[in-house]
């Protein structure tokens, strides 16, 4: 877990955790192939169980901890969230979903198993469906690797040539975990509109956050050898990034539109579902925002990762920051005219966020930049973006990440942290209900939190 993690920040986290959970992580799928071609096969968890491996009671291995199957497994906990996934299906709340759609039993529904389970194309004999989102969902089909990445001479670089997902590299691990943690082009990971409508919690994703909660190893001497440390703060960015050029990449594609309907997964979720009220003196019941620019009353897209990215990138790319924000007013602009305008529109601020996240990925980021970054987030140019629970939910999950990093990088200590924790709690009490959102209590703790935390500095 990272370090200093509020009590009402967790019970985000675990909130956030339960749409993890429904939603799980990607597979791949048939005919999954390494770097060198060769087709691989998904062996199962059973495979990574024996109790030389992964599958100890208490994590006391020289070199791993070698109890991650039974934090993988942990029932009540965040960090066990994937394995609950299949489980979840066949509840109450799963088989109502599934009752509304039509989808019939939703342990079998492909819309429900791309992200519920882990779905491969070429199955071992131990592989189970059942064992919802297992290892290879995150690390690949491990045929290729299995027998070989324990060896005395095994190598990350080798077992990455033998089809391992290299997680390590902040722009693979966001693709792989925003498949099902925001959506995909493939078949049964893409929550609609209609999914939520019949009860599925709206998605939302942070990589870094999502990454702590779901970390079943240790980063000690040797993993750093092997793999590097984690960078929470290029973590974080690159997350940012990858996301919205997801959004925009689904959008402008065959996910965009339900009919002769727009796709409303891509929208602002409060801007529509807001009390409506009929009497003689208006009662305004939403505030514009100075990074959207479209008519009054227009439902406007979901930009909460377009803010946070705008914010990284006036810190550690100031030479790409300008043509984001271009881009990103555009975009909204295009939206008020027609699609085919949007569409050309996303396809160019896609290329932006693909082009922050590479510089961010090349090393752009430092550790002390988190401190601008916070100032940026709680600044003038930013703040007034937050006028609703999507964005105010991204940023606050963004504040709360970016001083664990400054934690963890020992450029400020854990009692001082403890100290802003009032603050950065009051802003989580202020989302954690999207119809109880109160904005400006909102941008009043964050504002708080943010002047704390650049006092430290």
């Amino acid at each position: 877990m990272m370090i200093g993690r509020s009590v009402a920040g967790m019970a985000l986290c675990v909130l956030l955790l339960a749409v993890a959970l429904l939603c799980g992580l990607p597979g791949g799928g048939a005919g999954v192939a390494d770097a060198a071609g060769a087709s691989r096969t998904y062996v199962g968890v059973a495979s990574c169980a024996g109790s030389t491996c992964h599958g100890r009671m208490e994590g006391d291995g020289k070199i791993v901890r070698q109890d991650e199957l039974m934090r993988w497994q942990e029932p009540s906990t965040p960090g066990g969230a994937h394995s609950r996934a299949f489980a979840v299906l066949g509840g109450t709340r799963g088989r109502q979903i599934a009752a509304t759609l039509g989808l019939g039993d939703p342990t079998s529904a492909p819309a429900c198993l791309g992200c519920h389970s882990t779905p491969a194309g070429e199955r071992g004999v131990r592989f189970l469906a059942q064992d919802g989102v297992g290892c290879e969902a995150c690390h690949g089909p491990a045929s290729g690797w299995i027998a070989s990445h324990y060896a005395v001479a095994a190598s990350h670089a080798a077992n990455v040539a033998a089809g391992m997902t290299p997680l390590d590299r902040p722009q693979v691990r966001a693709s792989v975990c925003l498949d099902c943690h925001f959506g995909s082009a493939r078949d049964g990971q893409f929550v609609t509109h209609r999914i939520m409508a019949a009860g599925h919690p709206r998605i939302s994703f942070e990589l870094d956050l999502f990454s702590a909660m779901q970390a079943h190893h240790d980063e000690d001497a040797d993993y750093a050898q092997r793999k590097g440390r984690t960078d929470s703060l290029k973590l974080w960015a690159v997350g940012q990034a990858m996301a919205v050029e997801r959004a925009l990449t689904l959008y402008a594609g065959g996910k965009g539109t339900e009919g002769s309907f727009p796709e409303f997964y891509f929208f602002d979720c409060q801007s529509c579902h807001r009390r409506i009220y009929d009497q003689a003196e208006r009662s305004k019941s939403w505030e514009a925002n100075p990074g959207r620019p479209i008519p009054a009353g227009m439902p406007p897209f979901n930009d909460e990762n377009m803010i946070m990215l705008s914010a990284a990138a006036r810190v550690a790319a100031p030479g790409l920051a300008g043509r984001f924000d271009a881009d990103s007013r555009a975009f909204h602009a295009a939206i008020a005219r027609d699609r085919v305008s949007a569409v050309a529109a996303a396809g160019r601020l896609a290329q932006s966020a693909h082009a922050l996240a590479d510089a961010f990925a090349a090393g752009g980021m430092q550790g002390g930049m988190a401190f601008a970054i916070v100032r940026e987030i709680a600044g003038s140019a930013i703040a007034p973006r937050f006028t609703d629970y999507e964005g105010s939910v991204q940023a606050v999950m963004a504040i709360d990440t970016l001083l664990n990093s400054l934690v963890k990088s020992g450029r400020v200590t854990v009692g001082a942290a403890a100290g802003i924790r009032a603050d950065v709690n009051r802003a989580y009490a202020a989302v954690k209900e999207p119809n109880g959102y109160r904005p400006d209590d909102f941008r009043s703790a964050l504002g708080s939190a943010a002047r704390s935390i650049g006092a430290l500095q």
